[in-house]
């Protein structure tokens, strides 16, 4: 790979990502496969005039040594060093970039249930901390090609060249062939337009079907708005672009008006699992029965975490003829497979899809119909023949999607 392209490529994520504004802190988390990669990363950002870059290392094989291992006792703790680290983010609010390189099956054979306990256990300690951070940090998730990753989705070529076609693909789908801040910024222009089509409209509700038996209605937030591309922070209103790359116009629905049966169309990667061919029905907003070929038993827990994770926290809306899409390649990571085609998330709500929402406490914007969970999990439901209809509050309705795309 070309150290010319890397760099480039750095630069987008730092610059336009995260935006690192001077004197800020950085928190860079990453696996070990590209390390001259996080390099470049951490000395963009000194670049930028942050004043302190740290890099959290971690290994898959490792973490789930540890999960094999510990006890649940020891890993639903949150010890005193931890809650020291967020409060720093709190006070600091610390820049956070997601380098991610997870392989698919990385987690296979691990307890899923010891997993999902020692989460629950550890969310009521950790979510004031997040209630504090919500909507006023930078952050940005980008992918670096891991060797199993790679193989995962090459499997038939050697393994050094997998990495590199995983490069060509992530530079690609990432614009960074082109000039790539000036390319974002052209996007992002383009995703404003779609979300003030949307916006304008104020639907009430937005309906799904597909031949492959989605058949589903789900009721959009009074004080919804949609969103697309780059946002703003809470109070320093710095412009950053939490995915790169990114293709969704998204909102956060009304808690609790959902109905019918989304079949999903790519297979989920949750902790370092693959759920597989599976389908969930939603009665009154809560998913009350689900089905997989492959690890049901994890989709179930997933919707058990706790009591908002089975209601939705997001619509997204992806052309299926989109660029990652287009590739052909099915990635087995949901920053990529999320935006090839719309999808759903279960569990935690934006607050900031809610207009004005800076007006709004955590607490009054859940009163409003944001659904609070410790997860939010997208999966994908974008087909080549599916129909999006949005319906206003008078009852006309309004094609948003034909045939997989967008109807403007």
């Amino acid at each position: 790979m070309q150290i010319e392209r890397l760099k480039k490529y750095a630069e987008l994520i730092v610059k336009c990502g995260l935006n690192v504004r001077k004197g800020q802190e950085v928190i860079i988390r990453c696996d070990l496969d590209q390390p001259d990669f996080v390099a470049m990363c951490v000395e963009e950002c000194y670049k930028c005039g942050a004043e302190r870059v740290k890099v959290e290392w971690s290994y898959m094989p490792i973490t789930k040594i540890h999960y094999d291992y510990r006890t649940l006792e020891s890993l639903s703790e949150v010890t005193e060093v931890e809650k020291a680290e967020w409060q720093r983010k709190v006070d600091k609010l610390t820049c956070l970039l997601w380098l991610d390189s997870d392989d698919p099956d990385g987690l296979n054979g691990t307890d899923s249930e010891k997993i999902s306990k020692a989460n629950i256990a550890r969310y009521p300690t950790i979510k004031p901390y997040r209630d504090l951070l919500e909507n006023k940090y930078q952050w940005c998730i980008a992918a670096i090609p891991g060797k199993e990753w790679a193989k995962k989705i090459y499997p038939d070529l050697p393994v050094e060249a997998a990495v590199e076609e995983l490069w060509e693909n992530i530079l690609n789908c990432s614009r960074v062939d082109e000039n790539p801040i000036k390319a974002w910024e052209k996007h992002n222009e383009n995703l404003a337009k779609r979300c003030k089509f949307l916006n304008d409209y104020k639907f009430e509700k937005l309906e799904y079907k597909s031949e492959n038996g989605t058949d589903f209605t789900v009721g959009l937030n009074p004080l919804g708005i949609f969103m697309g591309g780059g946002e703003y922070t809470l109070g320093s209103k710095i412009y950053f672009n939490p995915n790169i790359p990114s293709e969704e116009v998204f909102t956060t629905p009304m808690r609790g008006i959902a109905d019918g049966k989304v079949v999903a169309t790519k297979p989920l990667s949750y902790q370092g699992k693959l759920i597989e061919n599976f389908w969930v029905r939603f009665e009154h907003g809560k998913a009350v029965e689900v089905y997989a070929e492959k690890n049901q038993d994890l989709l179930e827990k997933m919707v058990s975490m706790d009591e908002g994770a089975a209601y939705l926290g997001e619509c997204a809306l992806i052309a299926y003829d989109s660029p990652i899409n287009n590739t052909g390649v099915l990635f087995y990571n949901t920053l990529f497979d999320e935006n090839a085609s719309c999808h759903l998330a279960l569990g935690r709500g934006f607050n900031n899809c809610l207009e004005n929402y800076e007006k709004y406490s955590v607490e009054q914007c859940e009163k409003l119909g944001v659904n609070s969970s410790m997860i939010h999990v997208d999966f994908m439901i974008g087909s080549a023949d599916m129909d999006i209809t949005g319906i206003t509050k008078d009852g006309k309705r309004v094609p948003i999607f034909k045939q997989g795309n967008w109807v403007i």
